[in-house]
């Protein structure tokens, strides 16, 4: 089939409390009625096994057992989870699959409190609820210990962008560009043989003075994810407390950077390590993605304008777009 014969298709829907789109190149002349249900239909297996707010996910289901019960998951929450696990451990507790309780302490998440700082009882207390070391597999059950509260938020969009993409080769796609709620994976090139090309988070819009370049990146089997301070966060008491919380204090994370990109082979690790470095905060998080290899891009804020920080990795996968 030649290039002519090719077209670049749009379809989009919403999920996860956000919305999704996906640019794929297909015939002209290929129904993409089935394909729109298709990706509508893998995103609302996401929901129905890993969110918080559906009481009869499999998720909520584990989270309200009684302890010592074994709940079997599906692989597919298993795969996350497991994710999850191994970026706990890798960022020394950045991240945290367990820090339910205290997204909903601090006002967020389907279980959020009154919008408040705690006081220092109630948060030893909500702390000792957590921590990813209590998860223990058995096969694919996991145990209730008892109390432990799973939130996958900040993982189980990246992994729906993987399992959408995942599908669509399934059915023949060879090229796309997949997105839900910010998080973007593509694979496969253009009718023009041209990559997919996404630009980088910038600054927010008041900082729009700053010199540092935009950056574009090429998505041919590679995804991109970023955190930062412009989502989820709200005032009290004159404070403003942003949404990344820091599992191993249990507080909001202070100074949170603008932007934090990382880019992976997969969505769902981008997704995860996007928030573990942005609860690490640009040094000891640089210092960790050159450990790990990670390609992050900090964007911090400075009295003069935002100042950009490149791992070696991220650097490396400019210039070799350069090249």
């Amino acid at each position: 089939m030649t290039d002519s014969l090719l077209d670049i298709a749009r379809l989009g829907g919403t999920t996860m409390g956000t919305t999704w789109s996906v640019s794929l190149v297909a015939p002209r002349q290929r129904d993409l009625h089935p394909l729109h249900a298709g990706i509508q239909a893998r995103l609302d297996e996401v929901v129905a096994q890993m969110s918080t707010w559906e009481t009869r996910s499999n998720l909520s289901r584990y989270n309200s057992a009684d302890a010592g019960q074994w709940c079997t998951l599906p692989n597919e929450t298993r795969k996350v989870v497991v994710c999850a696990q191994a970026i706990a451990a890798a960022s020394d507790g950045a991240f945290d699959p367990t820090i339910g309780p205290l997204v909903a302490l601090w006002g967020f998440g389907a279980h959020a409190g009154e919008r408040r700082q705690p006081d220092a009882a109630t948060l030893q207390a909500t702390r000792e609820r957590c921590g990813w070391q209590r998860l223990q597999w058995r096969g694919n059950a996991l145990l209730q210990p008892g109390g432990l509260v799973l939130d996958l938020s900040a993982i189980a969009k990246g992994f729906g962008v993987d399992h959408v993409a995942a599908w669509l080769r399934d059915q023949g796609i060879a090229a796309a560009l997949i997105e839900v709620g910010g998080e973007l994976a593509g694979y496969g090139r253009k009718p023009d043989g041209q990559p997919w090309r996404v630009l980088v988070e910038s600054a927010p819009e008041e900082d729009a003075h700053t010199e540092t370049p935009p950056r574009v990146l090429a998505l041919d089997g590679k995804a991109v994810a970023t955190s930062g301070d412009r989502w989820h966060q709200y005032q009290t008491d004159g404070e403003a407390y942003s949404h990344s919380l820091d599992p191993r204090s249990g507080r909001p994370v202070r100074q949170v950077a603008a932007a934090v990109t990382v880019v992976a082979d997969d969505a769902m690790h981008a997704d995860a390590w996007a928030t573990a470095l942005t609860v690490l905060g640009h040094e000891q998080g640089m210092a960790l993605a050159e450990r790990e290899g990670l390609a992050v891009r900090y964007l911090q804020r400075a009295p003069e304008g935002p100042r950009e920080f490149l791992s070696s990795a991220f650097q490396r996968l400019l210039d070799g777009q350069d090249a």
